[in-house]
């Protein structure tokens, strides 16, 4: 877990499995002073203070960083050849015990950082410095010594990376990408996620995967959600009104001190998944929106109109992108709650939609090209006052903008025998109710207008 930076540098010695040993001067010169340059030094024995001392590399702001799934770290090499983060000032031992710390901030998963690997210097990996340094002075030696094990990970982490820069050619540049494509309205049965494997190019990317629980992989959830009702109602709403899959995105506060992710807002996509012209400003509006209501962008939400509120493989990687891309300005951890909506599922229990929060867990290390692993995410749902003027004026914008729309959801219709699709947006709109039981003459001209898109 990120905390908040330390009002004075903080030395951080856990470097991993892997870490390597800090040895003294006296210590250094031992492992080589009988015989000079001849006597080996063991891989834990060169470290950057050896560096520095014979010339390869120099002291220097900013000459150090980390690339890992998407983030960048940037550190000073200090004259003792320890590292300094630039972002929060924290020290470390070590280029392990940095890369070890920087990588559990994107993957809490991670146990080792294999930092020689990992961390360049001035753009070249340290392990090059490293293996400079005993072909100069110690061309004897066996250079797989160097990093065995440093590159058999950095092998597995680039491709990891390269699967992610792949998938973002194929995802509009943005705050959350409008990305879900329309799926068909076919019964799609959800399998298992032990039963993926690695990935397939030929597997259908709507498959629907079932969720695991944190304890079914034996980890904790890393945070706690709090979501406003007002949120569920808009969301819902929205999700009711289309026979389309419709996206929208969650605003809020992410509390560090208590790890409590707060969704207090949410704001509906007025456009077609696959009207890329118009999303650009759609989401430039929405940042508009949070920017003033001094919010933050803390997740997204979508509908399966007709099918189970489950993430597809496509989400599951949607998912995996957008909790990168939230990481926050600090390179520390913020979760991005994502949302699925499944308003006319008919597998739900009565007319209320089902609505599933869920996250998604890095693949283990040694399997790299897996998918992520989808968890649910339990939720505290916090009961509003009043229904806000902001959310009926946002219900209204949505009656206008799919009024006149093919797929808008006939509401005089039947959902069931004896339910029209206007009894099933109501009853479950009534779910998400607040305490001020005026919201439902409220609601009853936001009704009314519905009833006059026919």
């Amino acid at each position: 877990m990120d905390a908040e930076p330390p009002s004075s540098p903080q030395v951080v010695e856990d470097g991993g499995e892997e870490d390597e040993e800090e040895l003294s001067g006296g210590e250094e010169a031992d492992l080589r002073s009988s015989s000079g340059r001849g006597s080996l030094l063991t891989r834990r024995g060169i470290t950057l203070r050896v560096l520095l001392k014979d010339g390869l590399v120099e002291p220097g702001d900013g000459v150090l960083a980390i690339h890992y799934l998407g983030k960048n770290f940037v550190g000073d090499l200090l004259n003792d050849g320890k590292i300094r983060w630039v972002e929060t000032g924290q020290i470390f031992n070590s280029p392990s015990a940095w890369a070890t710390h920087c990588k559990r901030l994107v993957n809490p998963a991670k146990k080792s950082g294999c930092g020689w690997a990992s961390v360049r210097y001035r753009g070249q990996k340290l392990v090059q410095y490293k293996t400079t340094w005993l072909h100069k002075y110690q061309p004897s030696a066996d250079m797989s010594m160097v990093s065995e094990e440093d590159d058999d990970e950095d092998e597995e982490e680039g491709k990891a990376a390269v699967l992610a820069d792949e998938k973002n050619k194929y995802n509009k540049p943005g705050i959350i990408d409008v990305m879900v494509s329309r799926r068909t309205d076919r019964e799609r049965i959800p399998v298992r996620y032990c039963t993926l494997g690695t990935r397939d190019a030929a597997r259908d990317p709507h498959t629907l995967v079932e969720l695991s629980a944190f304890s079914a992989i034996n980890r904790f959830q890393p945070f706690n959600v709090a979501v406003s009702s007002n949120v569920l109602l808009l969301m819902d709403f929205h999700c009711h009104l289309t026979t389309s899959e419709v996206v929208g995105y969650l605003g809020g506060r992410w509390d560090t001190n208590t790890q409590l992710l707060t969704v207090l807002r949410a704001f509906p996509c007025r456009t077609r998944l696959a009207d890329r012209d118009s999303a650009s400003a759609v989401e430039e509006e929405i940042c508009q929106n949070l920017f003033m209501r001094g919010l933050s962008l803390v997740g997204w939400y979508h509908s399966h109109p007709r099918g189970p509120a489950l993430p597809s493989l496509q989400d599951i990687d949607s998912q995996m992108d957008h909790q990168l891309r939230l990481q926050g300005s600090n390179n520390g951890f913020q979760p991005c709650l994502g949302i699925i909506c499944g308003p006319y599922y008919h597998g739900n229990q009565g007319v209320a939609s089902t609505i599933t929060p869920f996250w998604v867990v890095p693949p283990p290390e040694q399997r790299p090209n897996d998918h992520g692993i989808p968890v649910a995410v339990e939720v505290t749902y916090v009961q509003d006052n009043f229904l806000t003027s902001d959310v009926l004026n946002e219900m209204m914008l949505l009656v206008d903008y799919y009024r006149t729309a093919p797929d808008l959801v006939q509401f005089s219709q039947y959902w069931c025998p004896d339910t029209t699709m206007m009894d099933k947006i109501k009853g479950s709109l009534s779910c998400h109710a607040p305490k001020d039981q005026a919201y439902s003459q409220i609601l009853e001209h936001v009704y009314s207008q519905l009833s006059c898109t026919h």
